[in-house]
């Protein structure tokens, strides 16, 4: 067989790998020189080209492990959006710590999977380790329960399949704040409940949920007869970043029994900050906690976790695989992680966060937040200091939403600035919509970026709207 078929485990694994590892790394950098930025100029086409360039990729007869690997990993740098670049600031997608990569490779060379003891033991028990130390951050007791995610969508998918086989039968309703995410009406639909069973309660200036609404609306659905499945808070909205009073909404669901989701994929994070970990007081009293490392955790995708306040709430998942995880093994402690996620197969992503967090601590991750967080004040500042933006909101967190505001169309001049950064590869800023309005996002999740970083990226945006706008811009006036 030709060294193209090596394996990376095995005895031998490790030294064919390195050899491996090594050139990848060389056409990665290769590939970032050639991209010179945050990501590729030219647009889609350009990033086509430069895939297509490589060559077919299902070849009669293979061009050799080093070719292929030098070949499209440099192509694959070259039209990737570069989150460790201060100049991507677009989406909740942060550059991730070398030490958690260094750590994914391994987990991906040893190839466990955690739904049988006997496919990935140690995999198993680090992941408990960092579900229990997780637990711990959000203020659960020792009897916590919990599973390594893909991500907020698959967390707030099972913490709601939870709920519902936990809520009594009936017309059921699941509530939750005008501005969560998109995958809490999504896995409604995905359980049979319907995405029209989803309440979407009014929220406060802050956009945060409105406590007293939620009390009015659960009161009106109980009055019909309707069951109330779920309440999810949401701890830091996609745009704004905003928390939900998560000890009133506790208190309200408290009060009717019903299940709390507190979907923190975002926020979450601000748990490892002094400064920023009394935003989320109140979440020790949710059923079920969603949090994504990679985000506010700088971890490589996928990274998300869910919790439960009670292991036994994982009831409904558990199932008896003959092949997987049988009566007598279970018995004598061959247990594996079948019954904690919809997932079978299930790689061991439990590693890297394992090693991150014995490697930062958490007053060094409470450093990465609190320094995201100055760096959203201070683009909040400049933002409020030009007189061609409009500030839509202050930092929570570590988003900034604004607008560029011409004499002419905002909308159609906020939508083109945004697609002439891209296309000139000179920037990756979000795009959203505030009252039906077209604004614009800076997502500041890398730590290293300066002060002078966004200024700079703020400045390639005002530029880039003057000539949107055709030098209407309230700067050029």
């Amino acid at each position: 067989m030709t060294s193209s078929t090596g394996f990376a485990g095995g005895a031998s694994g490790p030294d064919h790998l390195r050899s491996l590892v090594s050139r990848a790394l060389d056409a990665l950098a290769k590939g970032a020189v050639h991209r010179d930025g945050p990501l590729p100029a030219g647009g889609p086409e350009v990033v086509a080209d430069l895939v297509r360039g490589v060559g077919e990729l299902l070849p009669e007869d293979g061009a050799g492990e080093q070719p292929a690997l030098d070949s499209l990993v440099q192509a694959f740098a070259a039209g990737s959006a570069d989150p460790a670049d201060p100049a991507c600031a677009a989406h909740l997608h942060a550059p991730p710590l070398a030490v958690a990569v260094a750590a994914d490779v391994a987990a991906s060379a040893v190839n466990s999977s955690l739904d049988s003891w006997d496919q990935g033991p140690s995999g198993a028990e680090v992941e408990a380790r960092v579900l229990e130390a997780l637990a711990g951050l959000v203020g659960f007791g020792p009897e916590a329960g919990g599973s390594v995610t893909s991500g907020g969508t698959e967390s707030n998918l099972t913490g709601l399949l939870l709920a519902r086989e936990h809520a009594p039968s009936g017309r059921p309703r699941v509530f939750c704040s005008a501005e969560a995410h998109f995958s809490v009406a999504r896995a409604a639909g995905v359980l049979g409940l319907g995405e029209d069973a989803v309440v979407a309660v009014p929220v406060d200036r802050q956009h945060r949920m409105d406590a007293a609404e939620l009390r009015r609306l659960l009161a009106e659905s109980e009055r019909r007869g309707e069951v109330p499945v779920a309440v999810v808070a949401t701890a830091g909205t996609t745009d704004f970043g905003a928390i939900d009073p998560l000890p009133e909404i506790a208190e309200i669901a408290a009060e009717r029994s019903t299940w709390l989701h507190v979907d923190a994929a975002y926020g979450g994070g601000a748990l490892f900050s002094d400064r920023l970990a009394p935003l989320l007081r109140g979440v020790p009293r949710a059923d079920s906690v969603a949090l994504d490392l990679h985000k506010l955790g700088w971890q490589p995708v996928a990274a998300g976790v869910l919790l439960a306040r009670s292991a036994e709430l994982f009831a409904p998942l558990q199932r008896r695989v003959s092949y997987l995880n049988s009566d007598d093994d279970e018995a004598a402690g061959y247990g594996g992680l079948l019954g904690r996620s919809l997932r079978t197969t299930r790689r061991a992503d439990a590693l890297k966060m394992a090693v991150s967090l014995r490697s930062l601590g958490r007053r060094g991750f409470g450093e990465l937040v609190d320094r995201c967080h100055d760096l959203a004040r201070f683009a909040a500042d400049r933002v409020r200091a030009a007189p061609d933006l409009e500030l839509l909101g202050e930092p929570v967190l570590s988003t900034v939403v604004f607008r560029y505001v011409p004499d002419g169309d905002p909308d159609r001049v906020n939508a083109e600035l945004r697609r002439a950064l891209l296309d000139a590869g000179r920037a990756v800023v979000g795009r959203t919509e505030v009252g039906g309005a077209v604004a614009l996002k800076l997502t500041l999740l890398n730590p290293h970026a300066r002060e002078a970083d966004v200024t700079a990226l703020l400045g390639a945006v005002r530029a880039a709207g003057e000539v949107a706008a055709g030098g209407r811009g309230r700067a050029g006036r």
